[in-house]
């Protein structure tokens, strides 16, 4: 089958979109029925199936299978901005068999792939539940610490000021609470600033405070030696409290909400805590540093079993959404034969 007429209609209920941009580029899906409204569709493509030929499930499906959205990746265009043009579009070719094997084919497709996206909802909701279950059991350690003295933080921790050391690597507050040279996580969100002027040396063992990013989770002790920003607060202890404790305690503070209601400047996506006498002034309440210790021993290990059970449920649904598009392919190009018993 050849696309038919490719055009920038209002979508109705039963229509076949196309997305020509990337992410996802080039995946079809079926408009709902009870749409309520046609919407004025930009960057996606509107198909519309004769249903005396072809069943729009079954095109779907065949949209969406290997060898069309690897075809379609190669007619991408545009110097910024990479989509692909509607004229484009025309030119990809689906395998078009009986209408009534192409519903059996599609009837298949829908039950097995429902079986499957079940499971990938599940193990979705398993990783949801782990991260809920490992917020809440900070809450309970660190949001009210039994024997606590009320404290600040500039009489916790002292700011340290070292001039950049040649030739080291750049060290980055990750929003997961890791602090260690960029080089070693090649992923995004990391929260390093090339805005600011002059660099400065962290050590292994000194607490980083990102200064626009803390409140979203972006402190902790480092493990690395580098360079960095004056973006960042750079400390040790000064009072013999543990460190590791002191930036789980600053993590969470951030990430309930309770940092951004200490900064007077608030900007979009950040909260400004780059002067540093406003930043000592932010009370702490800290329990004895036996019981940081344990505490933070104990998040520590906690912490580890979680992300290996949430490392194994996200590997499950790798492994499953691999196996979905490779079924699909499979089903389309004639690989397997789902026409008996249907």
């Amino acid at each position: 089958m050849t696309f038919g007429r490719l055009n920038c209609s209002p979508v109705r209920a039963g229509d076949v979109l196309i997305a020509r941009m990337p992410d996802p580029l080039g995946r079809a899906c079926i408009v709902p029925q009870g749409i309520g409204r046609a919407v004025t569709v930009v960057d996606v493509a509107v198909l519309r199936c004769d249903d005396t030929k072809a069943d729009r499930r079954y095109v779907t499906y065949a949209i969406n299978a290997a060898p069309s959205r690897s075809f379609m990746e190669s007619l991408q265009d545009g110097a910024t901005r990479q989509r692909i043009p509607r004229k484009r579009l025309g030119r990809v070719q689906i395998p078009l068999p009986e209408l009534p094997e192409q519903r059996a084919i599609a009837g298949f497709l829908d039950r097995e792939t429902a079986r499957i996206d079940t499971l990938i909802e599940e193990q979705k909701q398993l990783i949801e539940m782990l991260r809920e279950r490992r917020d809440a059991e900070a809450d309970v350690l660190l949001g009210a610490p039994t024997r606590a003295r009320n404290t600040t933080v500039k009489r916790v921790l002292r700011p340290l000021s070292r001039p950049a050391v040649a030739g080291l690597g750049v060290v980055t507050a990750f929003r997961d609470g890791v602090v260690t040279l960029r080089s070693k996580r090649r992923e995004d969100g990391y929260t390093f600033s090339n805005t600011e002027h002059g660099y400065q040396e962290i050590r292994p063992g000194d607490l980083v405070f990102h200064a626009l990013d803390g409140f979203a989770g972006a402190v902790g002790v480092s493990d690395s030696h580098g360079n960095a920003t004056p973006v960042y607060h750079v400390c040790e202890a000064t009072a013999g409290d543990d460190l590791a404790y002191v930036a789980r305690l600053l993590r969470y503070l951030g990430r309930n909400g309770f940092l951004a209601t200490q900064a007077p400047n608030v900007r979009e996506r950040s909260v400004d805590f780059r002067n540093w006498a406003m930043f000592g002034r932010l009370p702490l309440a800290l329990p004895p540093v036996e019981e940081q210790r344990r505490i933070a021993a104990y998040l520590d290990d906690q912490d580890a079993k979680t992300d290996t059970l949430i490392a194994e449920s996200e590997r499950f649904v790798e492994i499953a959404q691999e196996r979905r598009a490779a079924l699909i392919t499979a089903a389309v190009t004639g690989q397997i034969d789902v026409r008996e018993g249907v």
